[in-house]
C-alpha cells in the first residue's frame, strides 16, 4: 500500500478524525500543524499593522509580512519579490488584470483567447471584459482527452490578439498543460499578453516564473496547504508599473493632493488598505513545509497514487473517466458512475468517510463539451495514501450495490 507523503498526524483535522478520507484537495487542502502555529504565533508576538507605526512591534509584523513575501517568490522563482502582490486569492488577481489592464488596453477589433478548459474565474473576467470594451472573445476547443487542442490555438492567436488567457492544470479534469510549447506558440503569432491559472499547479509542479516567459501568473493559498483568503499575482514589473491601481485607499498611496494623487511603488500600489498579515505569513509557513517535502517528490507521489486509483476505478463497471493518462494530470480523478448523478453518490460516498466533490466545478464550459452537467471528482494530496484509495474504490461498490437493488 502506497504511504502518504506527509505524515497524516502533521495535519490535526486529519490526526484527529482517523476515518476520515479526504479526496477534495483540489478545492482546499487541509492545513498542517506548522501553519496553524504561524498564524497563531503573529497574532500572539506580532500582532500589529505592517507599514503604519514607528515603534518595535509594528517593525516586527513589516519584516515578518516582508519575509513572507520573498520567501513565496522563491518558491515560484520570482527573482523580484516586489512583483509578487498579495490578493485574496486567483479570482480576486484575475479580476484585478482585467479591471487594471484589461480596461486600460482593451479596445473593439481586439481579441482577447480563453480554452475551454479554463475555471469560470479564467474565463468570466474575459468574456465580460470583451463585453464591455467591444473586443471579440475567442474559445480554444478541446481535444479528445479534454486537453487544449494546440493546432486550434495556433489558428486562432494573430496580430489582433491582445491576451491569451489560459490554465496550467486544470481544476476539474487535472489536465497539465505544456505551457513551454504554448508560451512558444503564442509568442511566434502574437504581442499578447498572456495570463496564466496557476492554482492548481503551484501545489502539485515545480513552478518558475521567471523561466515561463509569461506576463501574469495567479495561485491561491489555500490549494497548497496554506489559509484561505490569501493568494498572489505574479507580474512582469514593466507591465505593473504601467498598470492603474486596482483600488483605492490606504498603503498605495504617494501623496494625496486635493484634486489628484500619485501612486506608491510595486507592490504596494495594488494592496490597498491594511494587509492580511497572518494569512502570508500562514502562507509562507505552508511554502516552507512544501519545500521541506520537494515539490518533485510532491508530483511522484500523485502520479502514484492516480494510476492506482485509475486502475481500480477504471475496473468498475459503468465508470467513465475523463482527463487524459495520469502523467499528463494532477493528482486529478474526475469520473461519472452511470445513471447515477454525481451529488447522489457524493452523499452516499461520505456516509463511508470518503469526501469527493461533485458539480460542474466552476467549468460550466467544459461541462458542457463533457456532454454532462457534473462530474465526480476525486483529488489526491501530499497526506493521501493507499487506505484513501481503497476507501473509495469500496464506497463506489457499495454505491453501485445501492442502486442496482433501487433499479
Amino acid at each position: 500500500m502506497l504511504n502518504s507523503l506527509a505524515p497524516r498526524a502533521d495535519f490535526p483535522l486529519l490526526a484527529g478524525n482517523p476515518g476520515l478520507h479526504y479526496l477534495d484537495s483540489a478545492a482546499t487542502s487541509q492545513k498542517p500543524a506548522a501553519v496553524l502555529n504561524a498564524i497563531r504565533d503573529f497574532y500572539e508576538t506580532a500582532n500589529a499593522n505592517p507599514h503604519r507605526g514607528a515603534y518595535a512591534l509594528s517593525a516586527k509584523a513589516t519584516d515578518l509580512y516582508h519575509d513572507a513575501r520573498s520567501t513565496i517568490a522563491r518558491f515560484v522563482g520570482a527573482v523580484d519579490s516586489d512583483c509578487v502582490l498579495f490578493t485574496r486569492g486567483t479570482t480576486e488577481a484575475m479580476n484585478l488584470i482585467a479591471s487594471s489592464w484589461g480596461h486600460a488596453n482593451v479596445r473593439a477589433g481586439d481579441e482577447i483567447v480563453v480554452t475551454a478548459l479554463e475555471h469560470h474565474a479564467n474565463f468570466v473576467p474575459w468574456q465580460q471584459l470583451a463585453l464591455a470594451t467591444g473586443a471579440t472573445l475567442r474559445i480554444v476547443e478541446l481535444t479528445a482527452q479534454q486537453t487544449i487542442d494546440l493546432d486550434m490555438l495556433r489558428d486562432v492567436v494573430n496580430t489582433r490578439t491582445k491576451l491569451v488567457a489560459i490554465t496550467h492544470v486544470s481544476n476539474a479534469v487535472g489536465a497539465i498543460t505544456p505551457l513551454a510549447e504554448v508560451v512558444h506558440l503564442i509568442r511566434a503569432r502574437s504581442a499578447a499578453v498572456i495570463v496564466v491559472d496557476g492554482a492548481q499547479a503551484v501545489p502539485h509542479l515545480p513552478v518558475h516564473f521567471d523561466a515561463l516567459d509569461i506576463d501574469f501568473y495567479a495561485f491561491s493559498g489555500h490549494k497548497l496547504l496554506g489559509p484561505m483568503g490569501i493568494g498572489c499575482l505574479v507580474g512582469r514589473r514593466t507591465i505593473l508599473e504601467n498598470m492603474p491601481p486596482y483600488q483605492f485607499g490606504g498603503d498605495m498611496i504617494e501623496w494625496v493632493r486635493d484634486f489628484d494623487c500619485t501612486w506608491n511603488v510595486l507592490p504596494h500600489k495594488f494592496e490597498a488598505g491594511t494587509p492580511n498579515a497572518a494569512d502570508a505569513i500562514g502562507l509562507a509557513a505552508a511554502v516552507r513545509y512544501l519545500e521541506g517535502l520537494g515539490m518533485a517528490n510532491v508530483r511522484a507521489h500523485e502520479v502514484a497514487l492516480l494510476e492506482q486509483a485509475e486502475s481500480k476505478v477504471r475496473a468498475l463497471p459503468g465508470i467513465t473517466v475523463y482527463g487524459p493518462p495520469p502523467s499528463q494530470r494532477s493528482g486529478v480523478l474526475s469520473f461519472s458512475l452511470a445513471d447515477v448523478h454525481p451529488h447522489d453518490l457524493a452523499t452516499i460516498l461520505d456516509q463511508h468517510g470518503v469526501c469527493i466533490r461533485a458539480g460542474h466545478h466552476c467549468a460550466q464550459p467544459l461541462m458542457r463539451r463533457l456532454g454532462v452537467s457534473a462530474t465526480a471528482r476525486a483529488s489526491f494530496y501530499v497526506y493521501s495514501d493507499g487506505s484513501d484509495v481503497d476507501a473509495l474504490v469500496g464506497a463506489l461498490t457499495a454505491a453501485q450495490q445501492i442502486f442496482a437493488a433501487v433499479d
